[in-house]
C-alpha cells in the first residue's frame, strides 16, 4: 500500500503526528516495534507519575493528624499499586488506539531502504514522507552495566513487584530526583549521587539548593560533586543508574541512507526535516529537549510542514516548560537568573515564597517558592522558576505569559481567584529586587 506519510514510532511525537497527519488529509500509517505509546506511555512520564502520585497520597495520610483526622493503622500495598498502574497504562493504551483509526497501525520494527521505501514484517512500504519519531533509551555507565535484577534503568526499575530495603541511585537529574523522593516516601534507604556539584544540574542553584535541604530533611543521603565509582555494589539491595537518555535510532539504516546525525542524534533544520528532503524526525531521537510535551509539538509541527511544504513553520524553542515531579513539585520556563547575568542581559528578580500564599498554608505544603526573571526595561518576561505545592501547573501559566511575549504588567492586571495557590504568581509580580 502507498502512503502520503509514514511515522516510525508511536510516542508523544509520532502519534500525534500521525493524528495531524490524518486531520490534514493525508495517508498516514504508524509503525512501532514495541507498545503504542512509546516511552512516555509505557516507561515513563504516565507509570512514573502514577506511583508518584500513590506516594503522595501515602505521605498524607501520615501527616493527617495535622488536619484533625485519626488514622490509626495505615500501609501501603505495592503490587496493588503497581497493578493500578498497569491499569491506568492499559486505559490510556486503548485510548490511543480508538482516537487513532484511520491511521493504519503496524507493530514492527522498521528498516529505511531509501526515501521511498521503508521495509517492515519481511514487507515493503512505500511512501511520500518519512518521520522518524524513535525516542531515546536510557544511557548505560560501562562500569554499572544494567543487568535487569540489581543494576536497573530507569525503564527496569518500574517493574519491581517490592519495596527494596536500599537503594543507591546514580544521577541526581530530574529522574533521580523523582525515584529518590518516591523510594524516601515508602520508607527505603536512599543515596542519591550526582556528579556535578549540584542536584538537578542547569537548573536554578537556589531551586536545586532548596530540593537539597528538602531531601536531607526526609533523610535521603545526599552526595553532589561525587563520582559514583565510590560506592560498593554490595552495599545497596538495588541500584538505579539515570545519568540520562540517549537518541534510540539503531537498526533504521540511517547510516545507509547518509542521514545526518550527531552522537546518535539526528541533525534536522527549522521546519525537522533531516538533509533528505522528505525524511523528517521530531521528539527526542533528533531534538536537544527530551521532554514528551515538546516531542508532542514537534510531531504535529513535522507532520503540518509535509501536509504544507509550500508555507512550512519553523520550530519555536523559546517558552518550554520543564517539570520535576518530585514533593514538593518544580517546574521551569525559559532563562534562570545565572543565563540572564552570563548573557549581560539587564533582569529584574520577581520572588514570593508560599509561606505567605492562603492556600498553600491550607494544603500544608507552603515549602518553596516563585522566582521570574524579566527585562528590566521593557518588563517582558525571559524565565521562571518554581518549587512548590501544583509547581508542575502554575508554570503554565507562566509559559503562556512568555509565549505570548507579554511581561509582568500582565500579572499584575489579571484578577487571580482567592485563595488559589496561582495567586502567588501575582504576589510575585508585585515583589521584586534588583539581580
Amino acid at each position: 500500500m502507498d502512503y502520503d506519510l509514514c511515522v516510525i514510532g508511536s510516542g508523544w511525537a509520532g502519534f500525534n503526528a500521525a493524528l495531524k497527519a490524518k486531520k490534514l488529509g493525508l495517508k498516514a500509517c504508524l509503525i512501532e516495534k514495541a507498545l503504542l505509546g512509546g516511552t512516555c506511555l509505557n516507561t515513563g512520564c504516565i507509570p512514573t507519575k502514577t506511583l508518584i502520585q500513590s506516594a503522595k497520597i501515602y505521605t498524607s495520610i501520615k501527616k493527617s493528624q495535622i488536619f484533625g483526622i485519626e488514622t490509626k493503622e495505615y500501609r501501603f500495598d505495592f503490587q496493588k499499586i503497581q497493578a493500578r498502574k498497569e491499569k491506568i497504562v492499559a486505559q490510556l493504551r486503548q485510548g490511543m488506539q480508538f482516537i487513532s483509526k484511520g491511521v493504519d497501525f503496524i507493530n514492527s520494527g522498521a528498516g529505511i531502504l531509501s526515501p521511498e521505501e521503508i521495509k517492515v514484517d519481511g514487507k515493503i512500504l512505500k511512501t511520500k514522507n518519512i518521520l522518524i519519531a524513535t525516542g531515546s533509551r536510557p544511557f548505560e555507565l560501562p562500569s554499572f552495566r544494567f543487568d535487569g535484577k540489581k543494576i536497573l534503568s530507569s525503564t527496569d526499575i518500574l517493574n519491581l513487584q517490592e519495596m527494596p530495603d536500599s537503594i543507591l541511585i546514580i544521577g541526581g537529574g530530574v529522574i533521580g530526583c523523582e525515584f529518590a523522593g518516591l523510594f524516601s516516601a515508602f520508607g527505603v534507604k536512599v543515596t542519591l549521587v550526582e556528579k556535578m556539584p549540584q542536584l538537578l544540574p542547569g537548573l536554578d542553584k537556589e531551586v536545586a539548593k532548596k530540593l537539597e535541604i528538602i531531601f536531607k530533611k526526609k533523610n535521603i543521603l545526599v552526595h553532589t560533586n561525587t563520582d559514583a565509582s565510590g560506592f560498593g555494589v554490595n552495599n545497596y539491595a538495588k541500584i538505579l543508574v539515570c545519568v540520562g537518555r540517549i537518541p534510540d535510532t539503531s537498526g533504521l539504516g540511517l547510516e545507509d541512507l547518509g542521514i545526518k546525525t550527531e552522537k546518535g542524534r539526528i541533525i534536522v533544520d527549522d521546519y525537522l526535516r533531516t538533509n533528505i528532503s522528505s525524511i523528517y524526525a521530531a521528539g527526542d531521537c533528533s531534538s536537544r529537549i527530551m521532554l514528551a510535551h515538546f516531542a508532542r509539538y514537534q510531531g504535529i509541527l513535522a507532520a503540518y510542514n509535509i501536509s504544507c511544504p509550500d508555507k512550512p513553520q519553523k520550530a519555536q524553542n523559546n517558552a518550554v516548560p520543564n517539570c520535576i515531579f518530585t514533593d514538593p513539585e518544580i517546574a521551569f520556563v525559559g532563562m534562570d537568573q545565572d543565563t540572564a547575568a552570563k548573557n549581560n542581559i539587564d533582569a529584574k528578580i520577581y520572588r514570593f515564597d508560599f509561606l505567605g500564599n492562603g492556600m498553600a498554608r491550607i494544603k500544608e505544603e507552603a515549602e518553596g517558592f516563585i522566582k521570574i526573571i524579566a527585562d528590566k526595561n521593557t518588563a517582558q518576561l525571559l524565565g521562571a522558576s518554581i518549587i512548590g505545592p501544583a509547581a508542575t501547573e502554575l508554570i503554565n501559566i507562566l509559559t503562556l505569559t512568555i509565549s505570548s511575549g507579554l511581561g509582568i504588567t500582565a500579572l499584575k492586571n489579571t484578577i487571580f481567584a482567592h485563595p488559589t495557590l496561582s495567586e502567588a504568581i501575582q504576589e510575585a509580580a508585585y515583589g521584586d529586587k534588583d539581580i
